[in-house]
């Protein structure tokens, strides 16, 4: 049996999805980013740590970044946080970043990379999704399997890595 070691119900629905049987047990590290860390290897030693947080034979763990110009955009928490998110992406593109780690008899990880470009936005578009809530406690300040979806113009690669779990090459890596 897997243990999946996140809190993330997207995640969960994902798997769930893909008929993976598993259990949650959200570990409990440190994620801060460190001073001058980039966004990949941030999202990686998270992922990792995760991992080796939980004492289970076949551990899975995942941590996701959404980064532009180098720089991760957290999860921004306060409405003024969550404006300045979304006119900081407005009508760009940036980068959601999966790193997925499997502990196991062999460890194995992945990071997935997707572009996403958001269409230009007014203030009166984005004050009304920010009144949603939905932006608060997601990184970059958008659900794209949400309500946020409506502000992306495209996107360049796995979709679900920018719900939270870039599904194909996570299961491909519990395949080996």
């Amino acid at each position: 049996m897997i243990v999946l070691a996140s809190a993330s119900p997207r995640r969960r629905e994902l798997l769930a999805a893909a008929g993976i049987t598993f259990t949650v047990h959200p570990a409990d590290v440190d994620e801060a980013q460190h001073p001058d860390e980039e966004p990949v290897a941030y999202a990686l030693r998270v992922a990792t740590a995760k991992a080796h947080a939980i004492d289970a034979v076949h551990v899975l763990a995942a941590d996701t970044v959404v980064h532009l110009d180098g720089r991760v955009l957290h999860k921004p928490g306060l409405p003024d946080a969550a404006r300045a998110t979304l006119r900081l992406l407005s009508g760009r593109e940036h980068t959601v970043s999966t790193a997925a780690v499997f502990r196991g008899a062999v460890e194995r990880s992945v990071v997935v990379h997707t572009r996403v470009c958001f269409r230009a936005l007014g203030d009166e578009e984005i004050d009304r999704y920010v009144a949603t809530g939905e932006p608060l406690d997601r990184a970059g300040a958008y659900a794209i399997q949400g309500g946020g979806g409506a502000l992306v113009d495209w996107i360049d690669g796995s979709y679900t890595n920018v719900v939270g779990l870039p599904l194909r090459e996570t299961l491909a890596m519990l395949a080996r």
